[in-house]
């Protein structure tokens, strides 16, 4: 009689933890980052500067990685969330986003020119994302993330406030701050297609093996085959799908922010078809499970999917770049 009580006990316990993975899985909805930049700004009593509504989507993004259900999960040591690979995998995502924005933000759209004094604030949050993912203890993942949340909104309330030069808080949105943005995105989109491609396996040219001959004529090249293991091809893809999320709320706040740069440039209809692939990689996953279909046959690849919006909003980031740079 016990042991059937603990059996049945038993059962019981795993299917309440799955229960509560599957729930955990559940990744945040896309916002419109005017609205909500619009409602924060009156329930803050603040001015909407040029700059605000990329730094408080910048926030709330940071905000959501903490408060979603099941909260940060990457660093968990306790079960069902140490079982669980697909959300750390999507939180690892909205992470590399987080990180590049606030590094160019401090970098370069904060600052007139590069002698110039780096904004303290930013230079706090910069460091405070970078802590390791998976520390869970003394610091916490968790409590840099909030820091860094609190830099960052300590930074927005100098961008509003009526100061000094010496203490206000600036967003320069010059072309040349856009582009260095767009360059990490862009090069962050290519590393996504590749890897999203490689769950097929791809054939690619090793040109550092290359063979040649006394007159510098190549005359053997190896080709390497990569493929991404049957076990992590649902971590890539959903961790492309945490980028794209974070890229596509982070693009049109910044399409709001840089918007005199754009029409001059004639560039917003470019911007929007950014938007409108990134948008794509957001719809609803109806299968329970990432597939790896080939070609044409019965079962579908998500991945390529993926990698196609991925691809187009690459090659819409390209002439993006050339565009402004052509001003």
């Amino acid at each position: 009689m016990n042991t059937k009580k603990i059996v049945i006990g038993g059962a019981l316990a795993v299917l309440l933890g799955y229960a509560v993975s599957v729930y955990w899985s559940f990744e945040p909805d896309t916002f419109s980052p005017s609205n909500y930049t619009a409602q924060q700004a009156t329930l803050n009593h603040q001015q909407q500067v040029i700059g605000y509504e990329t730094t408080t989507t910048l926030i709330h993004i940071n905000q959501l990685l903490l408060d979603k259900p099941g909260g940060f999960l990457t660093n968990d040591r306790l079960p069902p969330s140490v079982f669980m690979d697909n959300m750390p995998a999507w939180e690892a995502g909205v992470l590399t986003q987080v990180r590049d924005m606030v590094l160019v933000l401090k970098d370069h759209i904060s600052r007139s020119q590069n002698e110039s004094r780096i904004d303290p604030d930013l230079k706090e949050a910069q460091p405070a994302l970078n802590i390791n993912s998976h520390s869970w203890n003394f610091p916490s993942a968790e409590s840099q993330y909030q820091e860094a949340i609190d830099s960052l909104i300590r930074y927005r309330n100098r961008l509003t406030a009526p100061k000094t030069p010496n203490q206000k808080a600036m967003f320069y949105a010059r072309d040349d701050g856009l582009v260095a943005w767009l360059e990490v995105v862009q090069n962050r989109l290519g590393s996504m297609s590749q890897a999203l491609g490689s769950s097929v396996g791809e054939a690619n040219l090793n040109m550092d093996s290359a063979l040649t001959d006394s007159n510098g004529v190549m005359r053997d090249i190896n080709v390497d085959n990569t493929k991404t293991p049957w076990l992590k091809i649902d971590n890539v893809f959903y961790e492309s799908r945490g980028s794209t999320w974070a890229m596509l709320l982070l693009m049109q706040s910044m399409k709001d922010d840089f918007k005199e740069v754009l029409e001059e440039s004639k560039a917003t209809v470019v911007m929007d078809q950014i938007i409108e692939e990134l948008e794509a990689t957001q719809e609803t996953v109806w299968s329970p499970m990432i597939l790896n279909g080939n070609g044409f046959g019965l079962i579908a690849n998500h991945s390529l999917i993926m990698a196609n919006y991925v691809s187009r909003a690459q090659a819409g980031t390209v002439d993006l770049i050339n565009i402004l740079e052509k001003r």
